[in-house]
């Protein structure tokens, strides 16, 4: 048994679908994902997360906008779920068993850091050198 701790990684859901991939292909893989997805909550390898709807909000020093959409289709967020697992190698993994990857899409796994912000520690909102 693994002594090692789990972290929580969030998994979002990239792209868009294959033009080549036929609705009944799409419809399938979906369906396959849903049973995949669920098997992994009832192990506990899956949190819930969620699709998201095409509509947006942008919030920014500038204001508000609502005329999106605000980023290319290859950068598209389609959902966002958490992976439960010991390493960013090891939510890949698992990741990479997703039914629908066939079609289209991809996924970006970033681990979830507990720590507060700071201007003085290197994050990701601190601007290239």
């Amino acid at each position: 048994m693994s002594t090692q701790l789990s972290s929580d990684y969030l998994l979002l859901s990239r792209g868009q679908w294959d033009k080549a991939s036929s609705k009944a292909d799409i419809e399938a893989a979906i369906d396959k994902f849903y049973a995949w997805y669920e098997a992994n909550v009832a192990k506990g390898i899956f949190k819930r997360g969620s699709r998201l709807t095409v509509e947006a909000a942008l919030v920014s020093r500038e204001g508000i906008r609502t005329d999106g959409p605000f980023a290319e289709g290859k950068e598209v967020i389609g959902g966002y779920w958490i992976i439960v697992a010991e390493s960013l190698q090891a939510a890949a993994a698992i990741a990479a068993q997703n039914p629908v990857l066939p079609h289209g899409l991809n996924f970006e796994i970033r681990p979830l850091e507990s720590e507060r912000g700071s201007a003085y520690r290197h994050t990701n909102e601190t601007p290239a050198a």
